[in-house]
């Protein structure tokens, strides 16, 4: 069983290609923009094209392009190869991926970049990982009065710990390769994208009845 996991809804550009749970091959960097011209010959250069029996996409929240990008790759492989495609959340992945060194005592809170002066974010039960909260998107000075744990973890962890002046931050971006970490019923079998705010653009039609 060979799986693909693509992730491009952060500023990360992180593709894993497992074979029975072993990654074969990994590409992890730190892109910020341009996954839509890079994804695709990522996947293309994987051992057989990254051609796998599943695939597992990030859906969200996240960059309204990237998961659009990543979703829109994931399905047209999908259909191309006749194999599901299953959704997962970053924040879930990153909380995963710091529980090891976070302890049991208090709830991991994870905080990845937004857009427009804001931070999506979700609280984690330390010992389970269990979902503590839903995700949300904040600005950042508002998330800086409410989230008062000492230790944040994600992409945007500095710069709420900049905002609050106290406090440890931890950089840790999704990496696909890190995925198993993820248990199964995490996974989404519809893989349906979830933005996590209001878009970024209002079409003509909506303009024209705003006062």
């Amino acid at each position: 069983m060979r799986q693909l996991v693509i992730e491009t809804a952060t500023e990360a550009l992180s593709v894993a290609l497992f074979d029975d749970g072993a990654c074969v091959a990994r590409v992890h960097d730190i892109i910020g923009r341009g996954h839509a011209e890079r994804l695709l010959p990522v996947i293309a250069a994987l051992p057989e094209g990254g051609r796998a029996d599943r695939i597992a996409v990030d859906t969200g929240p996240g960059s309204f392009t990237g998961l659009r990008v990543g979703l829109a790759a994931a399905r047209a492989l999908g259909f191309a190869w006749d194999v599901s495609v299953e959704g997962y959340s970053a924040l879930a992945l990153v909380a995963h991926m710091a529980r090891p060194a976070h302890g049991n005592e208090t709830p991991i809170a994870v905080v990845m970049t937004g857009g427009h002066g804001e931070l999506f974010w979700q609280m984690f039960e330390a010992g389970t990982v269990r979902p503590l909260s839903s995700p949300c998107s904040t600005p950042i000075a508002q998330l800086a009065t409410k989230l008062d744990c000492a230790c944040v973890y994600g992409s945007g962890a500095e710069v709420l710990i900049a905002a609050r002046g106290s406090g440890e931050a931890v950089l840790l971006h999704p990496d696909a390769a890190r995925f198993p970490l993820l248990p199964p019923e995490w996974l989404e079998a519809a893989a349906l994208p979830f933005y996590g705010r209001g878009a970024d653009a209002v079409p003509q039609a909506a303009r024209n009845i705003l006062p």
